[in-house]
C-alpha cells in the first residue's frame, strides 16, 4: 500500500520552479499532478511521487538544493490542521511530541524519533518509502521543515549543534549555511539534528493550554486522527533506530508507550513477528547502503547493526548467494 502525504508537502514547490526558470506545469503533469491539485493542500498523494517530482526537479533546474529552497520559507500554518495544537504547546518537547503522535496525518511515510542521552538529544527524521527512489530531495525539505519548526518555537535561543545528512555535501554549501548556519554535517549515519536536551525543555511563552487544549479537540475529531498502524510504526521506528544500533523490540516497545508483549501481540494481529518486520527493513537498508559508494562493507555491517563484517558478510552471503564485495562489483553504483 503507497504511503501518502498531504499535498503541503509540495508547499512553495511552484515558487521555487520558476525562480530557477523551470515549468511546473510540465513536470508537475509527468507525475500525474496539476497546479489546481496543489492549492488543495488537504488532498493525499503517494510520497514515492513527491520524492521523484522533486529529484527530477533538482536534475532539470541543476540545483542541488531545490527541497531545501522549498522548506526554506515555510511556516508552522503549513503543518495545516495541527499548526495552531503545535503554536500553543508548553515546550519544543511537547510540539515534537505532538508531530510525532499525529505525523500521519501530514505523512503516512515521515518518522521522527527523539532520542536523548545526558544532555545530547538526537532529532533523527527518514522518509519511508522504496529503497530505490532517491530521497536527497525530500530528506533537505523534512530537515528543513523541522530547523524551522524549532526556530519559530524558540527562536533566536534555537541553537542546535548540528544538522546531519546521509548523503554527500553539495558543490556549493550557501544555502545550506543560509539555512541552518555553519554546523552541517554530511556522510554522516542518520539524517536529524543534534542539540541539547535543554533546549527542547524551553517555556514557549505564545503558549496558551485553553488553545491548545480546543485545537487537540478539533484534531482528535478529524478523520483518521485517532487511526494509528502498529506495523506502520514499529517499520518507521525500525528505519531510524538500525542505524544507530538501537532498534530492540525493548526500545521500539519504549518509544511506542508499550510493554513488549503487547507490541508482539499487535504485530501478530498483524500476520507477522517482530523478528519479520525487522528482516524486511534491513533488506531495504541494505540496498540503500550497498548502492551508495560512500559506504564501505564494514560501514554498511554496521548500519545494519552486525558487530562485526564477518557475521555481516556471511548473513549476506546467505541471502543473496554471493559475497557483498562480489555483488556491488557486479552492480551499477548509484551515485546520488
Amino acid at each position: 500500500m503507497a504511503l501518502m502525504a498531504r499535498t503541503a508537502a509540495l508547499t512553495n514547490y511552484l515558487e521555487v520552479s520558476q525562480q530557477l526558470g523551470l515549468n511546473p506545469q510540465q513536470l508537475l503533469s509527468q507525475f500525474g499532478l496539476s497546479q489546481p491539485m496543489l492549492e488543495n493542500l488537504e488532498l493525499r498523494i503517494p510520497m514515492t511521487t513527491v520524492a521523484l517530482l522533486l529529484e527530477a526537479s533538482a536534475q532539470v533546474s541543476g540545483c542541488e538544493t531545490f527541497g531545501l529552497r522549498m522548506a526554506e520559507s515555510r511556516r508552522l500554518s503549513n503543518f495545516g490542521a495541527i499548526s495552531l495544537l503545535l503554536t500553543h504547546q508548553p515546550t519544543l518537547r511537547d510540539a515534537l511530541n505532538t508531530i510525532v503522535q499525529y505525523r500521519h496525518l501530514l505523512n503516512e511515510s515521515l518518522s521522527l524519533h527523539i532520542s536523548e542521552t545526558g544532555k545530547t538529544v538526537i532529532l533523527s527524521e527518514e522518509i519511508i518509502i522504496a529503497p530505490s527512489v532517491s530521497m536527497r530531495q525530500s530528506i533537505e525539505l523534512a530537515i528543513g521543515v523541522l530547523h524551522r519548526l524549532c526556530g519559530a518555537l524558540l527562536g533566536s535561543h534555537w541553537r542546535p549543534q548540528s544538522v546531519n545528512f546521509t548523503h554527500d555535501a553539495p558543490a556549493d554549501l550557501h544555502v545550506h549555511r543560509r539555512v541552518f548556519g555553519g554546523n552541517v554535517e554530511f556522510n554522516r549515519q542518520f539524517n536529524g539534528i543534534v542539540c541539547l536536551a535543554a533546549d527542547l525543555n524551553t517555556a514557549n511563552p505564545t503558549a496558551d493550554p485553553l488553545m491548545a487544549n480546543y485545537a487537540r479537540g478539533f484534531v482528535e475529531s478529524l478523520p483518521g486522527a485517532t487511526k494509528g498502524s502498529t506495523l506502520n510504526e514499529v517499520r518507521q521506528a525500525i528505519y531510524l533506530l538500525l542505524p544507530l544500533d538501537r532498534a530492540t523490540i525493548g526500545q521500539i516497545a519504549q518509544s511506542l508507550g508499550m510493554n513488549v508483549r503487547t507490541l508482539q501481540r499487535r504485530l501478530e494481529d498483524n500476520g507477522v513477528t517482530f523478528s519479520e518486520v525487522f528482516d524486511e527493513v534491513r533488506r531495504d537498508l541494505l540496498l540503500r547502503y550497498m548502492e551508495n559508494p560512500r559506504y564501505s562493507l564494514s560501514q554498511v555491517a554496521s548500519l545494519l547493526g552486525y558487530s562485526t563484517p564477518s557475521s555481516f558478510t556471511r548473513w549476506f552471503t546467505s541471502q543473496y548467494g554471493v559475497a557483498p564485495a562480489t555483488w556491488r562489483r557486479q552492480r551499477p553504483i548509484n551515485q546520488d
